[in-house]
């Protein structure tokens, strides 16, 4: 009986531990490791998918898409769905555009997969077919691949600023177009297959902000082919144009190409020395200071001039010469004679004022300040090099930007390219207003250096072969050695030329630099200058009805719309284009089974 007991007492106690130990690991399993297992069965169950949000749109400033979001898609087939399968399976092959056959194939299978992509009008009338299931793909979007490549950039393969085009502005630009991603939840059967639904939206994705650039289509292509055609002609290494408004300092062309037919953002980003560009901010100081009378004369030296330590020529002689006629026949003489009665500080300062040796503040990535020696690190001659443009590195939007400040009255205005931007809702979040760095020079002084550009274009000056029949220019020519390695690189010139047009009022600044031209002159007089003056002839064309315009795309145009308003001076096939299948919508929940 003893036994008995013992016996049953063991029983108990083994029990009771068995218990005891389920408890526990119930415990354990519930209240410590439950949200393990609840993840686990959650991942078993669902999947959580991330909803693109649509990129922000680059437009130009009359609305024009210049980089677009167009949403594509997949289309997925679940043939145990469809309502009468040899029906639908002849509208999706003839929708999308694809062999029946193929189709036929596909559809034997548990699922069919048709990547695509194909556009929103592709998928249209198949949207209301049971059994199809579409999955939206968001692609960035260029109407025109070489339009103002080099300042627009291109996205990478992650959808993301700076990829494959370098830092342009879709690199710079990237947090405000890149929008907000959105997530879901969607249902999935034992197989991982995703169901349908239910789903559940966890975030919608928020779209991206637009932005209106200052470029104008229109002068951007006709700067792109005045440049090429003149790198062509001219067997040319390479060239910029800058096209600016002086009155605002926006930035309506930029164009930048190499022999290669490359593009890099060098307007912004590379330096050369002006050479007799710089000679009119020479003569800016000299006005400034007084250190010159009306109508004084220097001797031409008969074209030859020795300096203590280098000689310094003429290609065009005078006599004598006031300081306008040296502006007028670029004389180096003249300029180097007047220019020494300027103190070191007082020539250092004119130019500084005028933006040289520090960024202009453009909204440009790794823009360069170009160079600018302080008077302290001067050597004997550096005083006559800079009145004649050298010991001095610019960039072609640091040289509009100064000579817009002559056209607009003595005041320098920072430059730039975004105009406005928009958020998702068309709501104006910043809309681009002049911004005054300082006054460089008084009205007076600025209307005296337009005089003196004026006679550049008349008879008798270097660039009389710019003139335009119906209006009046103020210009001034350079022609500068090359620098290479280190060194001026013997029978290497820069040919550079800049406008204000039109003289009175300037409405336009433009900038055109062609580096080491080959065949014919390599005098911008004969380069630069008349390829300046085609490049005018249509813009005169577009050019008046920019004061006081306005972008405001509709939602046509923000939808990937071109506008219609093409010049006869500049028709461009992708300019009147409608975009097809270009969409401003959130991407809709990916679902397959």
């Amino acid at each position: 009986m003893a036994k008995l007991l013992v016996r049953l007492r063991v029983v108990e106690i083994g029990l009771g531990a068995a218990l005891l130990a389920l408890v526990l690991r119930a415990a354990q399993v519930q209240l410590l490791e439950g949200h393990k297992y609840a993840a686990a069965a959650r991942s078993q169950r669902t999947e959580r998918v991330v909803l693109e949000a649509r990129r922000g749109t680059l437009f130009d400033r009359h609305g024009l898409g210049l980089a677009l979001t167009q949403e594509t898609y997949h289309v997925g087939v679940a043939p145990n769905e469809l309502r009468d399968p040899p029906r639908d399976a002849a509208i999706i092959a003839h929708w999308l555009r694809l062999a029946p056959r193929d189709v036929d194939r596909a559809l034997r299978r548990r699922y069919a997969w048709f990547a695509g992509p194909f556009t929103t009008l592709d998928v249209q009338q198949l949207r209301t077919m049971r059994g199809i299931h579409l999955e939206p793909v968001l692609r960035r979007f260029y109407p025109s691949a070489e339009f103002a490549r080099a300042i627009i950039g291109r996205v990478g393969d992650d959808g993301r600023g700076g990829g494959g085009g370098g830092a342009g502005l879709e690199r710079l630009l990237d947090s405000l177009l890149a929008g907000t991603p959105g997530a879901a939840v969607v249902l999935k059967d034992r197989a991982g297959r995703e169901y349908e639904s239910p789903a559940r939206v966890i975030a919608e994705p928020v779209a991206g902000n637009d932005v209106v650039l200052t470029l104008d289509a229109e002068l951007q292509e006709i700067a792109q082919r005045a440049l090429d055609d003149a790198i062509d002609n001219m067997e040319a290494e390479g060239g910029d144009v800058v096209m600016l408004d002086p009155a605002t300092g926006e930035i309506l062309a930029v164009a930048s190409r190499r022999a290669d037919g490359s593009m890099r953002p060098s307007a912004f980003t590379e330096t050369f020395e002006p050479g007799s560009l710089a000679k009119i901010f020479a003569a800016a100081a000299l006005i400034t200071f007084d250190r010159v009378r009306p109508g004084e004369h220097v001797s031409g030296e008969g074209g030859r001039y020795r300096l203590r330590d280098r000689v310094v020529t003429d290609e065009h002689p005078l006599p004598s010469l006031t300081l306008a006629d040296a502006i007028r026949v670029s004389s180096n003489i003249a300029l180097v004679k007047f220019s020494s009665r300027l103190r070191p500080d007082e020539q250092y300062g004119v130019l500084r004022a005028f933006g040289f040796g520090a960024p202009t503040g453009v909204e440009f990535p790794a823009e360069s300040p170009g160079r600018l020696r302080p008077p302290r690190e001067w050597s004997r001659p550096s005083s006559a090099s800079l009145a004649i443009g050298y010991e001095l590195a610019v960039t072609p939007i640091q040289l509009a930007a100064a000579y817009g400040a002559i056209g607009n009255n003595g005041v320098l205005l920072e430059p730039t390219l975004i105009r406005e931007i928009r958020a998702p809702n068309g709501t104006v979040r910043y809309r681009h207003r002049p911004e005054p760095v300082r006054r460089v020079v008084t009205p007076q002084v600025a209307a005296k250096l337009r005089d003196l550009l004026r006679g550049v274009v008349a008879a008798g000056g270097t660039a009389e072969k710019a003139a335009l029949a119906n209006f009046q220019l103020a210009a001034k020519t350079g022609t500068a050695r090359r620098v290479v390695g280190g060194r001026y690189a013997a029978g290497q010139y820069t040919a550079s030329f800049a406008a204000l047009f039109p003289a009175d009022e300037p409405q336009l600044v433009v900038v055109m630099k062609i580096d080491n031209p080959q065949r014919g002159s390599y005098f911008a007089a004969q380069t630069a200058a008349p390829v300046t003056r085609r490049a005018l002839r249509p813009a005169v064309a577009v050019r008046p009805r920019y004061r006081g315009d306005t972008a405001r795309p509709d939602r046509a145009e923000r939808d990937g719309a071109s506008v219609a308003r093409g010049s006869p001076h500049a028709a461009r096939p992708w300019f009147q284009r409608r975009r097809e299948g270009v969409g401003r919508h959130s991407p809709h929940l990916a679902r397959r089974r």
